[in-house]
C-alpha cells in the first residue's frame, strides 16, 4: 500500500501525542524481532498502537496483516480500540468511506487463549483433533472432575485431603502438566525413581518424611488426572490448558502451520509477555521465532517481525504458571534471520505518577533491576519531579488502623475526591469485611471486587461454611466457624468437650484426660483424611439421640446441649436436599439459617451492602450452574476453594464503572490506576508475606521443578545427593528467598498504582494475635521515605511493652449480634417479641391444651387456634373387646372440630386465610347437598395477616366446666421439661396428621403464594390464576428441554458480543431461554440461523448500556425478581429490550411493564422516560406496547382487586 507517513514528527502531530525519544525509537524500529522492557506507567499500550499506525502508514504492512495478543478480553478490546482510533486519527483509514462489498482490513487483536482456539479450529485435524471438539467452561471442568473422583475405583490411601480440595488439586495438576508440556508418564517415572531413591535414605526430619508421602499422593492424583483426561477425550472436550498444550504440539510438529501464519500476519505484537507460560512461549516461538527443529535437530530462525512488551518487575503470576524467564530470554527465542539476538528497547519515563511516588517505587525495585537485563529506574515526566505524596501511619491496634484508613478516605471524599478515584489494595482479602463496614459507616460508597474478596465477607463466609459442613462431615474448620460465630455462640469449654466426644466416637487413643483443652480442640479440627478424621459433625449428631442413652458423661452446659441439638437438626434437614440443583440448595440454606431475612430486616446501610454482596455471590453461583445443568454443590465448593486459595486475581472480575471506592487484592490491581491508593496491613509477615510458595516436596498438586520448562529459574533439590537434612534446609531457604522476590514484585506493582497520593499503614496488635506484629519492610520504607521529606508521618505508635496484652482479645468476650447489631429500638422490639414467644411456648409445654394459644405452631393451612381433639373424647369408657380394624369405616371418621371447641360465630364460615390461593381438587366429591353453592374461585390476596381472636367464652361457662371435671394433678409437678417437650412434639405430630387428612378431603385447597415470585410466575398468575394455584399446590418436574438450553446459549451468545456484565442467573424461571419463550429453537442449525438473524437487526450494531441485568422490586408486599435482556441508553432516556426467539408474536406486554417499572424505580426515573420493546429475532420485527400498566395496576393483580371504574 502507498505510504502516508514519512516522518516520526508527522506521526506525533497526527496522533497529538508528544512521544519521548525512547517511545519514538520503539515505534519507528524496522519490522524485525524486538522486545520492549516497559516500566510501570510508561505508555506501552500507546506505543503498541502507534507502532501499528507507523508500520501501516509507511506502507510496510497492511492493517489486516497485524496480529496482537494479550491476556484478557478487556485488554484486547482496549488495544483494538486504541489501534482503530489511532489509524483513523492518522488518516490511514477513513471510517466514512466504507464499501460494504470490500470493507477495509483491520488488525486482529485477541487473547492468547482465543488465538490458540482459532489455531486448533483451523489446523487441529493435522494432529488428529476433531472439529467437533468443544471448550470446557470452568463450571463444567469442576463438575467433570468431581464426577471422575466420585466414580474412581480407589482406594487411594495416600490422598488424605477433603473431597472439594481434591477436585481443585486434580485440576491444578492437570493444568501444570499442560502448561509445561509434561506427559503423565514422565511424571510417573520421576516420582517412581524418587521413591526408589528414598527407600534407603535417612529421613531424619518431618520435611524429609513428607517427600515420599507427597510423591505417593502425586502418583495417585496423577492416576485420577489421567482418568479426567480420558473423560474429556470421550466427550470431545478441551479446557484452556489443553488448548495451549495442543496448539504448542501443533506448532512444534507441523512447520507448515507456522509458514501459513507468518504469511497471514506480517507483524505480531505480544502484550504482557512476562506473564506467558512455557507452553505459550514454545507455541509462539515455533510459529514466529526460532521455528521448529530441522532434520539435523537445529532450528531455523524466521526473523519474523515480533514485538514483545513486558516488565519483569511486574511478573506477579508465577504461582499460576507464568515464567518471567520468557521475557529475559526473548532475544534468544526470537532471533533475527541471521541468528543474532533480537533487539532490546526500554521505556522508563512514567507519565502516571509523581516523582516522589516513583522515588519510593525505585527504591523497592532496586534488587529486581539487578536481576533482569534492560530494566531501568522510572523517571517522572518533565515538571512532575516533586509531584505525588506519601502518607504513612503505624497504629496500636488493627481496629485503630482501619479507623484511620476510613477516616482518611472519608476526608478525601468530603473534600472533593471522587470515590471512583480511590482504591484500597490488600495483600489478602482477610481485612475486606472490616474495611467495607468502616467505609459504609462513614457513608462512603464501596465495592468489593472479585470472588475471592466476596468469600471473606461474613455473610458469604457463613453461607459457604454451612455448605462445606453439609457436603463434608470432616469439614471441622467450617463447623467451628459456625459454632463459635455470633449465631450459636459456643464457648471454648463446650467446644473442647465436643472435640473430646468426637474423638471418643472413633475410639482413637488420644491425649490423657488432663491434656490441654486447646490441644484437644486443635487435634479435632486438624484437616486429615475424611475417612479417619475426628468429625465434630458426627459428635453433633449425638445430641439428636432421644434420651442420650449412650451419654459419655461429659459436662456440657445445658445451653450448649440445646444449641448443639438445634444445629444438628438443622444440618440433618438440609442434607436431605443435597441432590437438588445447586441454586435450590443455596437458597434453602439461606432460608433455613435466616441470614437473608435478618439482613433484609436490618435498617442499617451496611446490611444493604451485605445484601448486595450476597446477591453478587448468588449470581456467581448461578453463572456456575447455568453452564452445566447438572452442577452440584461438590463441584461448586471445589471451584470456590480454588478461588480462595488463589485470591490473587484468578477470577476475571474487574472493578465496575460505578463511582465507588474499590477494595481489591494487590494482584488484581495490575494494569489499573487511581488518583489515591491506600495499602493497609503493612505488617510483619503479612505484606510482604512470609508464607513460602507451595513446594513440590509437600504438595501433591505441584509439578516437581526438574520437570518444568523454567526449571533453571527455580530452586533446585538434588534428588540423588541432596535428600538429607542439610539439602532440604537449603532448598527451603531458596524457596523462601524466591518468595521474597515475588513479594518485592507485588509491592512494586502496588506502589506504582497511585497517580497522586499513597496511603500506607500498619499496626502492632492484630485482631486475634497474642504476639505483636509491627511494621513490615514495606512500611519501614514508607517511613524512611516520609522522614526524608517526601511525605507525611501521620501517626507512629511505640512498640507495646513485653508484658502488655492484646486489647482486642479482651473485647472478644463481648456479645456479638448476628448477623449485624441493631439499633436500640429495634433490639428492644425483638427482645420483647422473643420473651412473648418463649413465655407462650413454656405455657404450651406445661399446660398442654388447657391454655390453647390464639397463635401457635402448626401445619400449613390449619388455623393455629383450632382445637383438633377434646379431652372428652379420651374420657369415654374403654372398649370391652378389641376392635376389628377391617370393620372400621376410616373415611367416616370425623375430621371437624369436636363439640365444645371454640368456633366461629353461628351461621358464619371461617374466612380463607389471607395470602393463600384456593385450589379446587378436580377429583373430589363435595360432602354438601347437591344444591349447595359451588366453591369460590381461586383467590390470591397480597399477604398473610393474623386471624382474629376466637370469641371469648363466658367466665361462668369456664367455671362450670372446671367444676364438672375431677381435680387433676398439676402437670408441671409430674412432668420433667424433657417429657413436656416430648408430649408437645407428639401433639404437633397429631396436629399435622389430622391436618393432612382434612386437607386430603377438602374440595378447596388453600395454597400459600410465595413471598418471592419470578417475573415469569407473575405473568402466569395474571394469565391463569387457577392453573397457577394448581402448579403451586402440586408442582411437577419439567421434562428436559434441549431447545430451552439452546435458548440459554443464544442469550449467552448475545451477552458475550458486548463484554458487559457477567451473565447473572437467578432460578429456573429466570434463566435466559428457561421460561419457555425460547423453546421453539429446533436444533443447532436453527440456533445458528437465529444468531445470523440477530446480526441483521439494528440492535446488533448498537452497544447496550446493560446486558442480562437482574432486578428485584417489591409489589404488594411480595418480592418480584427477574432479568432484563438488554438496556439501551440514548441521552437521558432508556430502552428496555427483550429478545424473543419464538415464531409467533405471543409475548405478554405485562412482562415489559414489570421490567420498565423495575428499571425506573431502581434508577429513580419516572416510568415515562423508559420505553420497552420486544424484538422478535427471527423476523427482526420490533413491538413497543402502549399503555403499559404501572405500579398500581400490577399490585391489583397480586391483590386480586378489580380495576377502578372509569370516572
Amino acid at each position: 500500500m502507498s505510504p502516508r507517513l514519512t516522518d516520526p514528527e508527522q506521526l506525533k502531530e497526527l496522533l497529538g501525542i508528544p512521544f519521548t525519544p525512547e517511545q519514538t525509537a520503539c515505534i519507528t524500529a524496522p519490522p524485525a524481532p524486538q522486545v520492549i522492557v516497559a516500566g510501570a506507567g510508561s505508555g506501552k499500550t500507546t506505543v503498541m498502537a502507534a507502532r501499528v499506525v507507523w508500520l501501516v502508514g509507511t506502507g510496510q504492512v497492511a492493517p489486516e496483516q497485524v496480529l496482537g495478543l494479550t491476556f484478557t478480553n478487556k485488554a484486547a478490546g482496549e488495544l483494538a480500540e486504541r489501534v482503530r482510533r489511532a489509524l483513523i486519527a492518522a488518516g490511514v483509514t477513513d471510517p466514512d468511506v466504507i464499501d460494504p462489498d470490500n470493507p477495509p482490513g483491520e488488525p486482529t487483536i485477541s487473547t492468547y487463549h482465543a488465538f490458540a482456539g482459532r489455531l486448533l479450529t483451523e489446523h487441529g485435524l493435522r494432529i488428529g483433533l476433531e472439529p467437533t471438539t468443544r471448550l470446557l467452561a470452568d463450571a463444567t471442568r469442576y463438575q467433570l472432575a468431581a464426577k471422575v473422583l466420585r466414580e474412581a475405583p480407589g482406594p487411594y490411601p495416600a490422598l488424605t485431603r477433603s473431597f472439594p480440595t481434591l477436585v481443585s488439586d486434580l485440576l491444578a495438576l492437570d493444568g501444570e502438566l499442560s502448561e509445561h508440556l509434561v506427559r503423565p508418564g514422565a511424571l510417573d517415572t520421576y516420582d517412581t525413581e524418587l521413591l526408589s531413591a528414598l527407600e534407603h535414605a535417612r529421613l531424619s526430619n518431618a520435611d524429609l518424611r513428607k517427600i515420599p508421602e507427597t510423591a505417593e499422593a502425586r502418583r495417585s492424583l496423577l492416576g485420577l488426572t489421567e482418568r479426567y483426561r480420558a473423560a474429556k477425550r470421550s466427550r470431545d472436550l478441551l479446557d484452556f490448558g489443553d488448548q495451549i498444550a495442543l496448539s504448542a504440539e501443533l506448532a512444534l510438529t507441523r512447520p507448515e502451520v507456522g509458514k501459513i501464519l507468518r504469511e497471514e500476519f506480517r507483524v505480531v505484537l505480544l502484550d504482557e509477555y512476562q506473564d506467558t507460560s512455557v507452553a505459550q512461549r514454545l507455541l509462539l516461538s515455533a510459529l514466529f521465532g526460532a521455528g521448529t527443529e530441522s532434520g539435523e535437530g537445529s532450528h531455523t530462525p524466521t526473523g519474523h517481525a515480533v514485538t514483545a512488551v513486558g516488565d519483569p518487575c511486574q511478573a506477579i503470576y508465577g504461582w499460576r504458571g507464568a515464567s518471567v524467564a520468557n521475557l529475559d530470554d526473548f532475544p534468544e527465542h526470537f532471533p533475527h534471520a541471521d541468528g543474532a539476538p533480537a533487539t532490546r528497547y526500554s521505556l522508563s519515563e512514567n507519565r502516571r505518577s509523581g516523582g516522589r511516588l516513583l522515588q519510593l517505587a525505585n527504591g523497592l525495585a532496586e534488587p529486581l533491576r539487578a536481576m533482569h537485563e534492560g530494566v531501568e529506574a522510572l523517571r517522572p515526566a518533565p515538571g512532575a519531579e516533586r509531584d505525588g505524596m506519601v502518607r504513612c501511619a503505624l497504629l496500636t491496634t488493627h481496629t485503630e488502623e482501619i479507623d484511620w484508613l476510613a477516616d482518611s478516605l472519608a476526608h478525601l471524599v468530603r473534600t472533593g475526591t471522587p470515590p471512583g478515584e480511590i482504591a484500597v489494595l490488600c495483600r489478602t482479602a482477610g481485612d475486606f469485611p472490616e474495611i467495607q463496614a468502616a467505609l459504609v459507616a462513614r457513608d462512603i460508597p464501596v465495592e468489593v471486587v472479585g470472588l475471592a474478596g466476596l468469600l471473606h465477607l461474613p455473610e458469604v463466609a457463613d453461607l459457604v461454611a454451612v455448605c462445606e459442613v453439609l457436603q463434608d462431615p470432616g469439614a471441622n474448620a467450617s463447623l467451628v466457624r459456625l459454632l463459635t460465630g455470633p449465631r450459636w455462640r459456643i464457648g471454648p469449654r463446650d467446644l473442647a468437650l465436643l472435640g473430646r466426644r468426637a474423638r471418643l466416637l472413633v475410639h482413637r487413643a488420644g491425649h490423657a484426660d488432663d491434656a490441654d483443652a486447646d490441644q484437644r480442640l486443635a487435634d479435632a479440627v486438624e484437616g486429615t483424611d475424611p475417612a479417619e478424621v475426628i468429625s465434630l459433625a458426627d459428635a453433633l449428631d449425638t445430641f439428636l439421640v432421644v434420651g442420650d442413652a449412650a451419654d459419655d458423661g461429659l459436662p456440657f452446659s445445658a445451653e450448649a446441649r440445646v444449641r448443639f441439638a438445634r444445629l444438628a437438626r438443622e444440618l440433618r434437614d438440609l442434607r436431605r436436599s443435597l441432590a437438588d440443583p445447586l441454586m435450590d440448595v443455596l437458597h434453602r440454606v439461606l432460608a433455613t439459617t435466616g441470614l437473608e431475612v435478618e439482613l433484609s430486616a436490618s435498617p442499617q446501610a451496611l446490611a444493604a451492602r451485605r445484601r448486595e454482596t450476597l446477591a453478587n455471590f448468588l449470581d456467581t453461583a448461578a453463572r456456575f450452574a447455568s453452564l452445566d445443568g447438572e452442577a452440584t454443590l461438590l463441584a461448586f465448593l471445589g471451584f470456590l476453594r480454588t478461588a480462595a486459595q488463589y485470591e490473587k486475581g484468578l477470577d476475571n472480575a474487574l472493578p465496575g464503572g460505578e463511582n465507588t471506592v474499590k477494595v481489591l487484592t494487590a494482584h488484581k490491581s495490575k494494569g489499573l490506576e487511581w488518583d489515591v491508593v491506600a495499602v493497609p496491613g503493612l505488617v510483619t509477615g503479612q505484606f510482604p508475606s512470609d508464607r513460602a510458595r507451595e513446594a513440590w516436596t509437600a504438595q501433591a498438586q505441584v509439578l516437581p521443578h526438574a520437570l518444568r520448562g523454567d526449571a533453571e529459574t527455580l530452586p533446585a533439590l538434588d534428588t540423588h545427593d541432596g535428600l538429607d537434612a542439610k539439602g532440604i534446609k537449603a532448598f527451603k531457604a531458596e524457596m523462601k528467598e524466591h518468595q521474597h522476590t515475588e513479594e518485592l514484585r507485588l509491592g512494586y506493582v502496588t506502589f506504582t498504582r497511585p497517580r497522586s497520593l499513597l496511603l500506607g499503614s500498619g499496626h502492632w496488635w492484630g485482631p486475634s494475635q497474642k504476639r505483636t506484629r509491627g511494621p513490615s519492610a514495606f512500611l519501614d520504607a514508607l517511613y524512611e521515605h516520609c522522614a526524608a521529606g517526601h511525605g507525611e508521618i501521620e501517626a507512629w505508635a511505640d512498640e507495646p511493652a513485653e508484658d502488655e496484652e492484646n486489647p482486642a482479645l479482651a473485647e472478644r468476650d463481648a456479645d456479638l449480634a448476628w448477623p449485624l447489631p441493631l439499633d436500640a429500638d429495634a433490639l428492644a422490639r425483638r427482645r420483647a417479641a422473643r420473651d412473648t414467644v418463649l413465655a407462650h411456648l413454656e405455657r404450651l409445654a406445661v399446660h398442654g391444651d388447657e391454655e390453647a394459644p390464639a397463635y401457635g405452631p402448626g401445619p400449613d393451612d390449619v388455623p393455629a387456634d383450632e382445637a383438633l381433639f377434646d379431652e372428652a373424647l379420651f374420657e369415654e369408657e374403654p372398649f370391652d373387646e378389641e376392635p376389628v380394624d377391617e370393620d372400621w369405616d376410616w373415611d367416616a371418621l370425623p375430621t371437624e372440630r369436636p363439640p365444645g371447641a371454640p368456633d366461629t360465630a353461628p351461621g358464619t364460615a371461617p374466612d380463607t386465610a389471607p395470602g393463600t390461593a384456593q385450589h379446587t381438587a378436580p377429583d373430589t366429591v363435595p360432602d354438601t347437598a347437591p344444591d349447595t353453592a359451588p366453591p369460590p374461585s381461586p383467590h390470591i390476596p397480597a399477604a398473610r395477616q393474623p386471624e382474629e381472636e376466637p370469641a371469648a367464652r363466658h367466665p361462668q361457662e369456664d367455671q362450670a366446666d372446671q367444676a364438672a371435671r375431677p381435680p387433676r394433678e398439676d402437670p408441671a409437678e409430674r412432668l420433667t421439661p424433657e417429657e413436656a417437650r416430648t408430649l408437645a412434639s407428639w401433639d404437633r405430630d397429631l396436629d399435622s396428621l389430622a391436618g393432612e387428612l382434612r386437607r386430603a378431603r377438602a374440595t378447596v385447597r388453600e395454597v400459600l403464594v410465595p413471598a418471592a415470585l419470578s417475573a415469569t410466575q407473575l405473568l402466569r398468575l395474571a394469565e391463569d390464576p387457577d392453573a397457577f394455584a394448581r402448579e403451586l399446590a402440586r408442582p411437577m418436574p419439567r421434562p428436559p428441554q434441549p431447545a430451552a438450553r439452546r435458548g440459554t446459549r443464544f442469550h449467552a451468545w448475545v451477552e458475550s458480543r458486548y463484554e458487559e456484565l457477567p451473565l447473572p442467573m437467578l432460578g429456573p424461571d429466570e434463566l435466559p431461554g428457561g421460561d419457555g419463550s425460547d423453546a421453539e429453537i429446533a436444533d443447532e442449525r436453527d440456533l445458528a440461523e437465529l444468531k445470523e438473524a440477530f446480526e441483521r437487526t439494528a440492535y446488533a450494531r448498537r452497544t447496550p448500556y446493560r446486558v442480562e441485568t437482574p432486578f428485584q422490586i417489591t409489589l404488594a408486599g411480595r418480592v418480584i425478581r427477574g432479568r432484563i435482556d438488554a438496556v439501551y441508553r440514548t441521552g437521558d432516556r432508556y430502552e428496555i429490550v427483550d429478545w424473543k426467539t419464538t415464531r409467533h408474536r405471543t409475548a405478554d406486554p405485562l412482562q415489559l411493564a414489570v421490567y420498565r417499572l423495575a428499571w425506573a424505580e431502581l434508577h429513580d426515573l419516572p416510568p415515562e422516560e423508559v420505553t420497552a420493546t420486544f424484538l422478535y429475532v427471527r423476523s427482526g420485527e420490533t413491538v413497543q406496547p402502549r399503555g403499559l400498566p404501572g405500579r398500581a395496576e400490577l399490585e391489583r393483580i397480586l391483590l386480586d382487586e378489580p380495576a377502578p371504574e372509569d370516572g
